[in-house]
């Protein structure tokens, strides 16, 4: 008998004695299993709050007030429902998405979707490699300095650390986000409005609305997340006792991001839109536009919230990419590995951290023309990701007993459908605006 189950054994036995200790007992015990299996839907839903990902947040409260917080309640479900499928695979299978893609589709139609989500992650993790240049700018700190020191600390991070302690410290990182809600409360935006704006849709049926309300969308489901959170549940070594808690964590995560982007837009619809300053073209321009308004601490603030987003992001987006691509070629891959034992995972996270740093170092990078080409190629992977995910976890062969219910399925498809149609609807205006 392991002294682990000796000491639980033991801490039961003698709660029985006393029904009090033993219910502390037990809800300490489920505490630190939850602990234990928290990180991935975390993680993922966060580093979904990217440098673009404020960007257009901040955009949405600038032009549009509080009018737009309804969608974030239909968008809170419905990735919710995507991330807890790509989980429910990673423990019951044991095998990543891009593992089962090429399985059930074919070594072709994989290696020209990892091509696709290899050229949109690239353009994705040099913009946030500019999202840390800009927020250290914003503090007087040139970015000659913040990129290369920040990029090597990621580096060392993930190809020096566990699975267990990358995690971790993506999991600080994500506290950084809290900046936000202080902002918002500093903002001091109308509540009663805003509790109004979340649960009465409105829309209008002009160009400029649709397409924000589709950026909305395709900000906060992206491709590389499912990647990731599917890996990450397979490296973690869950099986199907644990799943209940990685839904809990998926749900607790999902719900923790969109809440954060939510106050994004609370922030900016109290101090800019009031003031009619709409003309935002990034997060750091957004930052800047808080000072005159919201005074420097608020400016501050919301540069701090960009800087350790992009530093999330800049260390999630290329495992996904590396996860991914060594899942669809058959390569050894693992954040435990060395260098000797994965070469290709490793290479590939090594070679788009150089990359983004590179890139990132070029003075006047157009970083807009950069996020809609992204945008554009993750609207096109997205419909054949969404639609893989479902077929997948719906199939019995796969899954046996944890495959899709009925229900499930079909808001499933309803969620995959009409995402894969504002998606296709946001490829063809990205297209437009890049032409």
């Amino acid at each position: 008998m392991s002294k682990r189950n000796f000491s639980f054994r033991q801490t039961i036995k003698s709660a029985l004695r006393y029904p009090t200790r033993l219910r502390r007992s037990l809800s300490e015990y489920k505490f630190y299993t939850y602990l234990a299996v928290l990180g991935p839907g975390i993680i993922a839903a966060n580093a979904g709050n990217d440098a673009g990902g404020i960007a257009t947040y901040s955009t949405v409260g600038a032009t549009y007030g509080y009018s737009l917080l309804w969608v974030f309640i239909p968008m809170i479900l419905s990735l919710i429902v995507v991330q807890e499928m790509c989980v429910r695979m990673g423990v019951v299978t044991g095998q990543g998405l891009a593992d089962l893609i090429r399985e059930q589709f074919g070594v072709r139609l994989t290696a020209l979707v990892m091509l696709a989500l290899l050229i949109a992650n690239s353009g994705v993790i040099i913009s946030q490699f500019i999202g840390v240049a800009q927020a250290s700018e914003l503090f007087g700190i040139p970015r000659y300095i913040t990129v290369p020191l920040v990029s090597a600390l990621i580096w060392w991070i993930v190809v020096k650390g566990t699975q267990e302690r990358v995690e971790q410290i993506f999991l600080i990182i994500s506290l950084v986000f809290i900046c936000y809600i202080v902002s918002a409360f500093l903002s001091n935006p109308d509540w009663g409005q805003i509790g109004k704006e979340f649960v009465t849709p409105s829309f209008q049926f002009d160009l400029g609305y649709i397409f924000t309300v589709m950026a909305l969308i395709g900000t906060t489901i992206t491709p590389f997340m499912q990647f990731f959170v599917q890996s990450s549940a397979v490296e973690k070594g869950m099986d199907d006792e644990d799943l209940p808690l990685a839904r809990a964590d998926v749900i607790v995560g999902t719900t923790f991001a969109l809440m954060i982007a939510a106050f994004i837009v609370i922030c900016t619809a109290a101090t800019l839109n009031k003031q009619g300053v709409t003309n935002i073209d990034s997060a750091a321009t957004a930052a800047e536009a808080l000072a005159p308004v919201a005074g420097n601490y608020a400016k501050y603030l919301f540069a701090l919230g960009l800087f350790g987003a992009s530093m999330l992001a800049m260390g999630v987006l290329p495992l996904a990419t590396a996860y991914s691509i060594s899942e669809a070629l058959g390569f050894e891959k693992g954040l435990s590995r060395s260098f000797r034992e994965a070469p290709i995972f490793l290479g590939i996270f090594t070679g788009l951290i150089l990359i983004g740093a590179i890139v990132a170092l070029i003075p006047n990078i157009p970083q807009i023309q950069l996020l809609l080409v992204t945008q554009a190629l993750n609207g096109l992977l997205l419909p054949f990701i969404l639609v893989s995910i479902v077929k997948l976890s719906s199939d019995s062969e796969i899954m046996g007993e944890y495959k899709n219910s009925l229900l499930f399925k079909t808001f499933a498809w309803l969620i995959t459908v009409v995402v894969s149609i504002l998606s296709i609807l946001l490829l063809i205006t990205s297209f437009t605006d890049i032409f």
